[in-house]
């Protein structure tokens, strides 16, 4: 269903030129949302897909994924703001190593797990909503130090920004401007707390990240934020308990089809067509989530069986190839404080795992070395690496 523009221009001045911004209309969108059958086709598939992947938290090594998944969405997600940080990267500089990209890179895909820390912390233990005043909380959080530090952390922008172009003048879009983010951002917070709408909170979400991405309150952090945005809803529904759906992978994918969809919302008012994207999004990342836990688990119940098989099952090595698995990569001194277990121990056993081919030095240096988990780190790097 198309309804033209869904909000109206403002004309303002950004960077010495005038623009015109967009300030969205409210949520719900009129007329309502049309759910045709592909449409109530696709959310059933999504409910499914999302409790399968709900119920991941049944599964007893379920911790060592979501950790490790965690990391991954961080590095996914700054990496499509332009960060080079990688996963090895980020578990370098958490265990205060040097990385090997610029330390404002890491800090940034470090603030990002930080950010989803404490945002899952205020809603499962503080029970606070998510709301306006959250969401700033998160992103104070997730733009303390680096580049982001001087883009008024936690703070809605007080100048009007613009997106894509070289300029103000050929922006591909200007977002509202600053004198209306509070009402704007008021309004979003009725829509997501109201009932009366009877949307699924499927559609919800999906309805807020766009309504979020349009607003872009923040001066820097909104991408990141908005996509957060979602697990963060669906866990305040308790369709999840923990914050293990991440969009970012198949944003990246379809980066294009993706920023057109937000386009046709603002300028066609084509919410179904954007629905249906979503949803597809949510299913496929549902899924990926769902097979790389799967195939992360197997893969450490084999290697204790190779380590078994092999005669090399000591108590130190078992606690090391645990320590390993749950961190992806570590230096010895690193494991040793995991497990409780002296350095020259840990070394010990590090170099029976390399010898069975479970993990591998990642410097090939002599001293200060890391050890990573090769098979593992292999899943969660293969789609990383794909941009």
């Amino acid at each position: 269903m198309k309804r033209d523009l869904t909000g109206t221009y403002y004309s303002t001045a950004a960077g010495g030129e005038k623009v015109r911004a967009f300030i969205p209309d409210p949520l719900p969108p009129l007329p309502p949302l049309s759910m045709d059958g592909e449409t109530l086709n696709l959310m059933a598939d999504a409910a499914l897909a999302l409790g399968r992947l709900s119920n991941l938290r049944l599964a007893p090594d379920y911790n060592l994924f979501l950790y490790q998944y965690v990391r991954k969405e961080a590095v996914l997600s700054s990496k499509i703001e332009g960060t080079q940080s990688t996963l090895v990267d980020l578990l370098a500089h958490e265990d205060d190593d040097i990385p090997g990209v610029p330390l404002d890179d890491v800090l940034e895909v470090s603030n990002y797990v930080k950010a989803v820390e404490y945002g899952k912390k205020r809603l499962l233990e503080d029970r606070f909503p998510v709301s306006s005043r959250l969401i700033k909380e998160i992103h104070a959080v997730l733009l303390t130090g680096g580049r982001g530090s001087d883009k008024t952390p936690g703070e809605f922008k007080r100048t009007q920004n613009w997106i894509g172009g070289t300029r103000p003048g050929n922006a591909a879009f200007v977002p509202t401007p600053p004198h209306e983010i509070q009402r704007c951002m008021g309004e979003l917070d009725k829509f997501i707390h109201d009932r009366g709408h009877g949307l699924h909170t499927l559609v919800t979400a999906g309805l807020a990240h766009v309504q979020f991405e349009t607003i872009h309150p923040f001066l820097d952090g909104n991408g990141r934020i908005g996509r957060m945005l979602v697990p963060l809803l669906l866990m305040q529904e308790g369709i999840l308990d923990e914050p293990c759906l991440y969009l970012s992978l198949y944003l990246k994918r379809f980066r294009e089809e993706y920023y057109a969809r937000l386009q046709a919302v603002r300028m066609q008012g084509d919410w179904e067509g954007w629905m249906k994207f979503f949803l597809q999004g949510v299913i496929a990342s549902a899924r990926d989530a769902v097979s790389a836990a799967e195939r992360i688990m197997a893969i450490y119940h084999e290697d204790r069986g190779h380590i078994l098989d092999q005669g090399k099952s000591t108590k130190a090595v078992m606690r090391v190839h645990e320590c390993i698995l749950q961190r992806q990569a570590a230096n010895p001194k690193k494991i040793a404080a995991l497990s409780g277990l002296s350095q020259p121990s840990v070394m010990t056993a590090l170099r029976v795992l390399e010898s069975l081919a479970i993990v591998k030095e990642s410097t090939g240096r002599q001293r200060n070395t890391r050890y990573h988990y090769i098979r593992t780190c292999k899943i969660l790097n293969d789609e990383i690496g794909m941009f």
